[in-house]
């Protein structure tokens, strides 16, 4: 069944082009109090050839109505279980021209106009008995618009999984040489966000060092503005990620930003047990990272242990019992080196308030309970860890459309 949506002005002539050359199995109007006994004198005369629904506009200069009112049209097509939908937007005013075309585009509707060359010049008019009909490209089609406004919506969502199937729908169209370059480069970079977001840094690195410069050249060779910032936005995060692989398995402060950036992003989700367990393993690795940076050793290597470092120490730091037992034995391994006024050293001094806020990470079902964490545990802890220390905030988001 063929379904042609019409727009309705005042005047027939091209509305009866349309019906002649489209033959629908079922036309719906989009008329105006103005305009309806047009739709009137077009049913007396062709009414008994499809079945046919009327929608009236009460402002016909209205755009929010017009696009209202078309998608009501389509939502009635497709109750008529339409094969094909064509939408003329020859007749009616010019928003209700627009908001068929705004409603419409991407959705699988094929667009026509009745013109032609010979017009009343005092009206403008096409003279009866010239109208021609024309199919009009759907633009939205040729250039992918729906698929990247789903990509966007995706991306800004951190469903990179959605947004990778939307570049990979994208890449199977017919499109240009540099499209496909931009495309296939987009590609790569959300499949090196994916590997970002698994703490997969080198594999991480290996994609979007290739792939970000490329996608950033051709957006700015477009010239188009939301695609460079925040490409740009994201070529600004790549020195953290580098220094991440360029340390191996040394634990730095920039992987610990790099956890509470991964936590932020599991926050935004709303997955808060996620969020919280996150930042149990910051406050661990932020010991680690203090000790590294100032006594040049890793703590849970022996390896890497220098002369002096305390026996008794040894089981207390490889096999602690909890967090707070690690803290307890870096802090007499501060006492031992003679150190002062350490990160470590003020996370002691915080054990009684840290055990208070780790008390719901405790009783999530991804510890040892079995009761959910609410976002306010989660920004408790956060805010904590934020005001203790600069190196412990984490890194700038990545970038959204």
């Amino acid at each position: 069944m063929k379904v042609l949506i019409l727009t309705v002005g005042g005047t027939r002539e091209p509305l009866e082009v349309a019906l002649a050359e489209h033959a629908p199995q079922g036309v719906v109007f989009l008329a105006s109090q103005q305009s309806h006994p047009v739709v009137a004198e077009l049913l007396r005369d062709y009414g008994e050839g499809f079945r046919h629904h009327t929608l009236l506009l009460e402002d016909a200069e209205s755009l929010v109505e017009a696009y209202q009112k078309a998608l009501l049209a389509l939502r009635k097509a497709l109750e008529w279980e339409a094969k094909a939908i064509v939408a003329d937007l020859t007749g009616g005013t010019k928003p209700m021209a627009a908001g068929l075309v705004l409603a419409l585009t991407g959705r699988g509707v094929v667009f026509s106009y009745v013109g032609g060359e010979k017009r009343d010049p005092e009206t403008g008019r096409v003279l009866s008995g010239h109208e021609r009909l024309r199919l009009l490209e759907d633009p939205t089609a040729r250039f992918g618009l729906r698929e990247w406004e789903g990509f966007t919506r995706a991306w800004n969502a951190l469903n990179l999984g959605m947004a990778l199937a939307e570049l990979e729908g994208l890449l199977r169209r017919p499109l240009s040489p540099s499209e496909a370059r931009f495309y296939g480069a987009m590609k790569g970079v959300v499949q090196g966000l994916m590997e970002w977001d698994r703490f997969r840094h080198r594999e991480a690195w290996e994609r979007l060092s290739v792939h970000l410069p490329v996608a950033l050249a051709v957006a700015e060779a477009w010239g188009h503005g939301g695609k460079v910032r925040v490409l740009q936005g994201l070529e600004g995060l790549l020195p953290h990620l580098q220094a991440i692989v360029e340390a191996g398995e040394k634990p730095t402060f920039t992987l610990l930003r790099d956890l509470l950036a991964n936590a932020e992003r599991r926050a935004e989700l709303g997955r808060f047990d996620d969020a919280l367990a996150r930042l149990y393993r910051a406050l661990e690795l932020a010991v680690e990272a203090d000790v590294q940076e100032r006594l040049g050793f890793a703590l849970k290597d022996p390896k890497t242990w220098p002369e002096g470092f305390p026996p008794s120490l040894r089981e207390r730091i490889l096999k602690p019992r909890g967090l707070m037992d690690l803290l307890d034995a870096a802090f007499d391994l501060d006492l031992t080196f003679g150190e002062k006024g350490t990160l470590t050293q003020r996370l002691y001094g915080e054990k009684n308030r840290l055990q208070a806020l780790l008390q719901k990470r405790h009783g999530s079902i991804l510890a040892h309970g079995t009761r959910p964490v609410d976002r306010e545990d989660y920004e408790r802890l956060r805010e904590f860890l934020a005001g203790l220390d600069d190196r412990l905030r984490p890194l700038p988001p990545w970038p959204k459309f």
